[in-house]
């Protein structure tokens, strides 16, 4: 379930990491919903060269997501419902997943369900993977079904619930919270007990785009998930504060990235690795561009390894 890092990062500097058991080559990882199934961004970036690439959230059965229009750029970002559209876990495990093996790339697979027998078959279906599989985030907040109002992230019980029942899949787990809560460091407090070996921080704000003009929501499906630059800060907010109350767990930082000193931010606020992900829409090397300058950043800096940074705004 781990792959072999390798030694000292770009320019001499040490990127390798570690997110609860999983040994990463460097921190930079691609953020589930925005590199595809599979080798998508393979003509932009070395897939193998990213910590790891972690594919749009799958389920158990084949989806096919919400109606359209399923995306609307806003002031600093972008609002989406997709609603979780995949082929499911069978289909990506059969087409998509030899691709990025083949290219040598290091996959986080993301799986998501309406029910806690959801995920566990969505898991379920997981076991016995490819070794290049070497985690599963556990996408307990997407706000893309039902309104966005009934996120299993809005709820420790029910939260640690479904992190029990995809045990099944025999992988390290990383359960993906929700920034749309007060409850926060409450569900990550019950999904780690409950067997996550970390959480990701965080996924997308509820939000809505209104047409004035037809006086109507822009989105098929109404509201959607609000992602790029504008979460950033609340994605370090809710870094820091899990990290200050529950040290000893590890982060995933996702929100905004798309800078190196973003990144570096993350990890000063706890993160052990970032995750980039509106950013490739714009810019489909942006992951890429992200991870060479963490590297120069750290350089010019005088950082040797980038271990040193994580948590480093609470000392």
């Amino acid at each position: 379930m781990t792959r072999p890092a390798a030694g000292s990062g770009h320019g001499g500097v040490d990127l390798n990491t570690t997110v609860g058991s999983v040994s990463l080559l460097n921190p930079v990882m691609t953020a589930s919903g925005t590199a595809g199934y599979g080798t998508e961004l393979a003509g932009f970036v070395d897939l193998a060269g990213l910590g790891a690439v972690v594919v749009k959230s799958l389920g158990a059965d084949p989806w096919p997501g919400n109606a359209p229009p399923r995306v609307h750029s806003t002031t600093a970002g972008m609002l989406n419902s997709v609603g979780l559209q995949g082929p499911g876990v069978a289909a990506w495990r059969r087409e998509q997943l030899p691709q990025l093996a083949a290219a040598g790339a290091t996959v986080v697979a993301s799986i998501w369900g309406r029910s806690v027998d959801d995920y566990a078959r969505a898991a379920e279906a997981l076991a016995g993977c490819d070794p290049a599989v070497v985690a599963v985030e556990v996408n307990l907040s997407c706000p893309n079904l039902d309104g966005g109002t009934h996120l299993f992230a809005h709820d420790a019980e029910a939260s640690a619930r479904v992190i029990a029942a995809t045990e099944v899949a025999g992988l390290p787990r990383w359960a993906k919270l929700s920034p749309n809560t007060d409850r926060l460091v409450e569900v990550a407090v019950a999904v780690a007990a409950a067997g996550a070996e970390a959480v990701t921080l965080v996924n997308t704000l509820l939000g809505m785009v209104i047409d004035v003009e037809r006086r109507r929501p822009v989105l098929g499906a109404g509201g959607g998930g609000l992602s790029g630059p504008a979460v950033h800060p609340v994605a370090v907010r809710a870094v820091h504060t899990v990290h200050r109350e529950l040290p000893d767990l590890p982060i995933v930082g996702v929100g905004g990235v798309t800078s190196a000193e973003d990144a570096v931010e993350l990890l000063l606020a706890g993160a052990s690795a970032v995750q980039v992900g509106t950013a490739t829409f714009a810019d489909p090397r942006a992951v890429g561009r992200v991870l060479d300058g963490l590297a120069s950043w750290c350089a010019h800096h005088g950082v040797a390894t980038v271990r040193e940074l994580i948590g480093g705004a609470h000392e």
